[in-house]
């Protein structure tokens, strides 16, 4: 099964790909869409969008998995995370596939054993399960890949 991973943000978006059968992974792409923080947010929304829908054209995934949101302080930031996120649920249901969400307590604990888990020990986690010689640079995209294997690790329970 292919995973689409995401991590949303406005400014970074995070996405990976992993190919699984729900105990061993294998990373096929990651990355970050970026968006200007100076632009609209509209215009960003739509940058986010478009970069996910290539990501679904070019690599074909069969389902997808999303971080939910955290309860943030910041109600503001919470908010304009939601933007974000709301288009990543569009763009996923548009392109007709199904999709899990993970709290980021269930994301960790599924990769790292801990749900309270620094970045630095998903990524690492992330590099370890993948048989990664480097681990991901962005820990944008080594969360989305932590969100893909999480799914794909519940999926494979559910089997």
């Amino acid at each position: 099964m292919r995973v689409l991973g995401v991590d949303c943000g406005t400014e970074r978006t995070g996405y990976g790909v992993i190919d699984t059968d729900g105990r061993a992974h294998k990373l096929v792409a990651t990355g970050v869409i970026r968006t200007n923080p100076k632009d609209p947010l509209n215009r960003r929304l739509c940058e986010i969008g478009a970069g996910l829908r290539a990501v679904i054209a070019a690599h074909v995934p069969e389902q997808a998995a999303v971080e939910a949101i955290f309860h943030a302080v910041n109600v503001k930031s919470a908010l304009t995370l939601a933007h974000a996120r709301g288009v990543a649920l569009l763009t996923i249901a548009e392109a007709g596939l199904p999709m899990g969400e993970y709290s980021p307590l269930e994301v960790k604990s599924s990769v790292v054993g801990y749900g309270r888990a620094e970045k630095k020990q998903v990524q690492y986690m992330v590099q370890s399960l993948l048989k990664l010689t480097d681990r991901i640079a962005s820990e944008d995209a080594s969360d989305a890949v932590a969100v893909a294997i999480c799914h794909a690790n519940r999926q494979g329970a559910i089997r």
